[in-house]
């Protein structure tokens, strides 16, 4: 551009030297002849010889023209012409000059014009989306009067079931959302990490009937099921005494559960998925909540699959860690002396914080208010994709535990006061879809970054981008340019600030660098919440000021559109969008643009005059 500015101001510098000489020599011309006795019409003499010279010494060419001029009788018509000639230039340049003055001055005034709207209408927009993110009202449910108080009671479940425990946020949050939601929970992890100790205590806040049993590779089905009935065989009828065993179990904690043999698995998936139970001939439904299974190792069989895949919930349990043994050891003899299995020794003299008919009523509120968001699918057939077609080895993900998991994360919304599933919840699906340990942590990587995305800001520079081109060839072709093509550029261009906006509601939360939703979130852990506002916040703000100077732009666009601009009032307005259009658009494309809208100007340019760029 330095560049550019230069050589054009030599070029009109050099340009108003050349008139000055010329109109000089032919002042200084028309004295030659009397000074050195030119014969008029006569032939050549040493006097023109002489003049020839003075011309070489003034710097004026000594041609043949000039000689002629010097030497002959037509020397006060030539110079008169001249004179009238140089004249007329500078009077054709000094009009072109004023329209082009004029023109720039319109132009100024009418980018002036629409930075203006912009700055009123981008604050007016800002506020109304920090309004719609404040107004929660279209989220959050209007719940009935018996469970008005949910989210207090599964608080106080939460502080109940972890009481005394150090490092068991997750798992306590995990157990009581297995037991709301009607499912199971796997806990892998060594002894002594009060994994049945989490099972003793939920047994006891629901004042159900607790079942618990370590299995053995030599386990036999009356372990679980109970023995065979001595009056049933009397009577030829193959029936188990099934009273005190899990088939009339609330709560079930199954110790070392891929140890049992292929007869206690037949029985125990049928009753883990459909919750019935083949007792002889017939078959009754159990009123099994939830089962929590522990283990030390991960099933090794092909044959324990179906068993592992009935687990939704799945969580490694780690000791605690050295900067909390010291905690640890303090609550020893204190707390951790209470016996939750015995159900008359419980903290709660009132009876259960939540009962069991509480919490399905729950999960069929949860299914039938809360909807799962199309943002929400794709995110978790995306997921799905990516675990089983772009890991190695893949991670098989069942159908039947994708249809559970949005459940799940219905009554998660359900629970949080919220009418749609948001991405957030999501969180917890790193505790639902991994086979082995180490994926749950590449699970919840993804979707962080998911969630932190750029929220398909580079589709909408693309659009924004496309559409910026198309208008400056649609005004191209005249000056108003095509008013229907026009219509739909504009249309398109409010369709795109719309979509913008919507996209800014949804990152509203991360005004003021915090995540409220986040942070009051029921069924995440402290230490989780904590991690994952600190890597989201930053990520989140810089989407958000990103998002912003997109819709700035794309209303910039709409205001000028709403003008009807230039193609040169566009390169003023949106410099960006221009100089990328003009380095990668098609030469045969960009060539026109601004010539054409230079040459339809009333007054031509002079000849020899170089156009200008005014762009900053």
């Amino acid at each position: 551009g330095s560049i550019q500015r230069w050589v054009n101001t030599s070029f009109e510098s050099f340009n108003r030297r050349r008139r000055i000489v010329t109109v000089g020599i032919g002042k200084m011309l028309s004295t030659i002849p009397a000074k050195v006795g030119i014969a008029p019409g006569g032939a050549r003499s040493r006097g023109q010889t002489r003049a020839g010279n003075a011309l070489a010494m003034v710097g004026a060419p000594v041609t043949r023209t000039s000689r002629a001029f010097v030497g002959s009788a037509r020397t006060r018509p030539m110079r008169r012409n001249m004179t009238v000639r140089v004249v007329a230039e500078e009077e054709g340049e000094s009009r072109w000059q004023k329209n082009l003055i004029e023109r720039e001055n319109k132009v100024e005034i009418t980018t002036t014009e629409v930075k203006e709207e912009v700055n009123v209408r981008l604050p007016k927009i800002l506020a109304e989306v920090a309004a719609a993110a404040a107004d929660t009202d279209a989220s959050l449910l209007t719940m009935p009067d018996d469970l008005g108080n949910l989210q207090a009671r599964i608080r106080g479940a939460v502080a109940q079931l972890k009481s005394g425990l150090v490092e068991r946020d997750c798992e306590v949050r995990l157990v009581l959302l297995a037991t709301i939601c009607g499912e199971h929970l796997l806990l892998l992890g060594p002894p002594g990490t009060a994994k049945s100790e989490l099972s003793r205590r939920l047994g006891t806040l629901v004042k159900g009937h607790y079942f618990e049993r370590l299995l053995t590779r030599f386990s036999v089905p009356e372990e679980l099921f109970g023995p065979l009935s001595m009056k049933g065989l009397e009577e030829d009828r193959y029936e188990r005494q099934t009273s005190g065993y899990l088939p009339e179990a609330t709560v079930a904690f199954v110790d070392e559960i891929f140890k049992a043999n292929s007869a206690i698995l037949n029985a125990l998936l049928s009753m883990l998925n459909e919750r019935l139970f083949d007792n002889g001939n017939s078959r009754t439904e159990v009123p099994l909540v939830c089962m929590v299974g522990a283990s030390n190792e991960l099933p090794e069989s092909e044959e324990l699959d179906a068993l592992y895949d009935r687990f939704l919930l799945r969580r490694v349990v780690q000791q605690v860690s050295p900067r909390s043994v010291p905690a640890l050891l303090e609550m020893a003899g204190k707390q951790g002396t209470v016996d939750w299995a015995d159900e008359n020794n419980h903290t709660v003299d009132d009876g259960p914080i939540i009962t069991v008919e509480e919490m399905r009523s729950v999960k069929d509120l949860a299914l039938g208010v809360t909807d799962l968001p199309k943002d929400i699918v794709e995110l978790l057939c995306d997921l799905r994709e990516f675990l089983q077609e772009k890991c190695e080895p893949p991670v098989y993900v069942s159908d039947r535990r994708l249809v559970k998991i949005v459940s799940m994360l219905r009554v998660m919304a359900y629970t949080n006061g919220r009418r749609q599933v948001n991405e957030y919840d999501c969180l917890m699906l790193q505790h639902t879809m991994w086979s082995k340990p180490e994926e749950a942590e590449l699970i919840k990587d993804w979707v962080l970054q998911r969630i932190s995305q750029e929220k398909g800001q580079d589709a909408a520079w693309y659009l924004l981008f496309g559409i910026f081109r198309r208008a400056c060839h649609t005004q191209r072709e005249g000056e108003q340019g095509d008013e229907a093509a026009c219509q739909q550029l504009l249309a398109e261009t409010r369709d795109l600030r719309e979509v913008l906006v919507s996209q800014l509601k949804g990152l509203a939360e991360t005004q003021d660098g915090s995540l409220p939703i986040l942070r009051d979130h029921l069924w995440l852990s402290h230490d989780d919440i904590q991690r994952t506002t600190q890597t989201m916040t930053p990520l989140l703000n810089k989407a958000r000021v990103a998002l912003e100077k997109l819709l700035q732009e794309t209303l910039t666009l709409e205001v000028a559109l709403e003008k009807g601009p230039e193609p040169y009032m566009l390169a003023l307005l949106m410099p960006e969008y221009w100089g990328k259009f003009i380095r990668n658009g098609p030469l045969e494309e960009v060539a026109p643009l601004g010539v054409n809208q230079a040459a339809s100007s009333s007054t031509p340019a002079p000849p020899g005059t170089t156009f200008k760029s005014t762009r900053p």
